[in-house]
């Protein structure tokens, strides 16, 4: 499993000039506003306070990029989305910034999208995952805050997130809980995976 020893608050982007060097590769978060991602990457990187918890959501106005094991990659926090209460200009001007990180980053792995366990996907939810899929981005995502329903009633919700979203079946969606702790331990596999692979794959290209 993907063990992250270290983790620190890189730079705060809101345009693509304020981004850092492509030299890293980056696994991103996306979800929508109250879905938990906060949280998630907190106990993903084994620190309480590293990404802000709000108590506001779509306070997050920003992409925050954070480094990891002295940077063998990084995690990459992107504004939440489809908050009711900010202003349609706001909520334009996040998609087009998520979109300009999402259409630029050369060295982007993986979008991880964040969906409630608890309810069907949304209609952003369905068009973020359409959205990540037209980027080449393969389907990973992750259904927090498991702890609030049953075991029987994951299964009956898991199929309808996955028919909802169009996954395909080799599309991995995990169940996690940042309450119980729970999930993380299977993200962190996946995480590690992609991140061997990138760094196989860089190596090799460096070779020839």
């Amino acid at each position: 499993m993907m063990k992250i020893k270290k983790s620190d608050l890189l730079c705060i982007a809101a345009k693509p000039a304020q981004y850092p060097g492509t030299d890293t590769m980056e696994i991103a978060f996306a979800g929508r506003s109250n879905v938990g991602k906060s949280s998630l990457i907190n106990l993903l990187l084994g620190r309480k306070n590293l990404a802000r918890v709000s108590g506001s959501p779509g306070k997050t106005r920003t992409i925050n990029f954070y480094t990891i094991n002295d940077d063998q990659f990084r995690v990459v926090d992107l504004p939440g989305y489809g908050y009711a209460k900010v202003s349609k200009s706001l909520s334009a001007e996040w998609g087009d910034m998520i979109e300009t990180y999402l259409k630029q980053r050369e060295n982007l792995a993986i979008v991880v999208q964040l969906v409630d366990s608890r309810h069907e996907p949304s209609a952003l939810d369905v068009q973020m995952y359409e959205w990540l899929k037209a980027f080449g981005m393969d389907g990973l995502v992750v259904a927090t805050k498991a702890d609030k329903i049953s075991g029987n009633q994951w299964a009956k919700n898991k199929k309808a997130i996955r028919s909802k979203l169009g996954m395909a079946p080799e599309d991995i969606l995990i169940p996690v809980s940042a309450l119980k702790k729970t999930g993380t331990g299977e993200l962190l596999d996946v995480i590690g995976q992609i991140v061997e692979g990138w760094h196989a794959e860089t190596e090799g290209g460096d070779q020839e």
